[in-house]
């Protein structure tokens, strides 16, 4: 059983988030803000990590992605976004955003299963 971190400030999104993924045979871990998630990856060393964009500031997903992937955790991240429904931005992968795939909040479970299934072969 494939364990997922899911980090986001949303108590919904982690709620609705996690009820999709254990439905789903997944094990869920959770956290709310970057310093917790930080934490609970370190202590859990996830097979995938699903992390929103715009927690306590507008780009502490970008820079706990950063972080990560500084001390050379490899683990794929799937990162949750509304940016660019708010301000009208595209993002992709790459060295400053080192992120395996983005999808756009809201998600639909279909989609959010997809891309698990996707980042965990």
């Amino acid at each position: 059983m494939s364990l997922i971190a899911v980090i986001d400030d949303d108590h919904d999104i982690l709620e609705t988030t996690e009820l999709i993924l254990t439905a789903n045979n997944y094990k869920v871990i959770k956290a709310d803000n970057p310093e917790d998630g930080y934490n609970i990856v370190k202590e859990n060393s996830p097979d995938l990590i699903i992390l929103d964009v715009m927690m306590d500031e507008p780009d502490d997903g970008f820079f706990l992605a950063q972080k990560l992937r500084r001390e050379n955790i490899s683990t794929p991240i799937l990162m949750y976004t509304s940016i660019s429904k708010a301000v009208g931005m595209d993002f992709g992968s790459g060295e400053m955003i080192p992120v395996d795939e983005f999808v756009e909040k809201p998600i639909s479970s279909g989609e959010l299963l997809t891309k698990v299934k996707y980042l965990l072969k």
